[in-house]
């Protein structure tokens, strides 16, 4: 049963349903249910269930984002203790009292946004937020969700070291933060950032003795230096790259994704961090090129030939693409215009590449300027 994007507010008493009720008219799209004996309560915009609650339990984990109980805390922590996978799926589980004096983050705390959906209800009720995750209490970084609203992600390679690493920034240990590209505005608190922590533009700078790195970059690791810090970094992948693209007409999406892992696998670049493509207004129809931005959810700009043709200094300027396009080149400027730099931003040249279906593909990468 697939999720959708909703809040579910259930009670099994009476004065709980009614709490149940005037705040599920608060919260925009919330679904108030309750027990079938309360109807007189919930009126005709409440869904009703009869017998165990338990039996219900499996089948909201599966439809709802968010949970909130007007039920004791042990009571729900039994209830959803069977429905438990992880914190990657399970929905955000919060729990109010009956007297609705306190709203208590139980479950997906970070990654479900129950720690910050619990501050929303309780400013919307007039209650005390109950939040024990450690980061938040201590007003320091939530390893597990830094950047997630700038669309940043922990690169899976990475993330069996997020308990190692979240411990180490809990403790006060000292913490590097290495920020290569990527937005600047990722601490958000109103505290300063911890004295543990250190920021740095490169890892060439962090000393042996950081017990954990925070690593924001697009570049793909490897080698012996890496493996030496490994186990205590996460990465996180920024979109910070995009693809300026060219392609014989009828190209294939096979053809344009071969080029393009070529072409980042040539820089040690991470397909996690691609934004977006650009090209020529001319290509803003083909077909394979539509297909892979959209299969990718890339973002997707085009450009007319004039605009292109007036980006200077472009590397790898051709007269045969003038001849046929109207601009000496198509994939370097548009990655250029695209990510706001100059021929300094590009990082990958154009690369030409010949896929099995016997047409060209090429490929310039350019990182965003922030």
């Amino acid at each position: 049963m697939a999720r959708h994007d909703g809040t579910a507010v259930i009670a099994i008493t009476k004065h709980g349903a009614t709490l149940a009720r005037d705040l599920a008219a608060r919260l925009p799209g919330a679904r108030l249910i309750l027990s079938d004996k309360f109807r007189h309560i919930g009126g005709a915009a409440a869904e009703y269930y009869s017998g165990p609650l338990s039996a219900r339990i499996g089948a909201w984990f599966q439809t709802y984002d968010q949970l909130i109980f007007h039920v004791s805390l042990g009571a729900v922590v039994r209830l959803i203790a069977p429905h438990l996978q992880s914190k990657e799926t399970d929905p955000a589980v919060l729990v109010i009292d009956d007297a609705g004096r306190f709203v208590i983050s139980v479950l997906s705390g970070h990654v479900g946004g129950a720690n910050a959906y619990t501050e929303e209800v309780a400013r919307a009720i007039g209650a005390t937020p109950v939040i024990t995750t450690a980061s938040d209490v201590g007003q320091t970084i939530p390893v597990d969700i830094l950047g997630r609203e700038l669309g940043w992600q922990v690169d899976p390679a990475t993330h069996g070291h997020i308990t190692r690493v979240s411990a180490a920034v809990v403790n006060e240990e000292p913490v590097a933060f290495v920020q290569e590209t990527g937005e600047r505005g990722w601490w958000t608190r109103d505290t300063p950032l911890p004295r543990s922590i250190t920021l740095y533009d490169s890892l060439d700078g962090v000393p042996d003795t950081a017990a954990a790195i925070l690593w924001v970059t697009d570049r793909v690791p490897a080698g012996p230096a890496w493996e030496r810090i490994a186990p205590r970094t996460v990465i996180y992948r920024p979109r910070s790259l995009v693809l300026g693209l060219g392609c014989d007409k009828g190209a294939s999406r096979e053809t344009l994704l071969e080029a393009i892992y070529k072409a980042l696998e040539g820089a040690a670049l991470s397909l996690m961090c691609v934004r977006g493509v650009a090209t020529i207004d001319a290509k803003r129809n083909e077909p394979g090129l539509r297909a892979l931005c959209d299969e990718m959810d890339w973002d997707f700009v085009t450009y007319p030939a004039a605009q292109l043709a007036a980006v200077p200094d472009i590397p790898n300027p051709s007269d045969v693409v003038l001849k046929y396009m109207g601009t000496p080149a198509v994939g370097e400027p548009a990655a250029m215009l695209s990510a706001g730099v100059g021929p300094g931003g590009l990082v990958v040249e154009k690369l030409k590449y010949k896929g099995a279906d016997d047409l060209n593909a090429t490929v310039s990468v350019a990182r965003v300027a922030f």
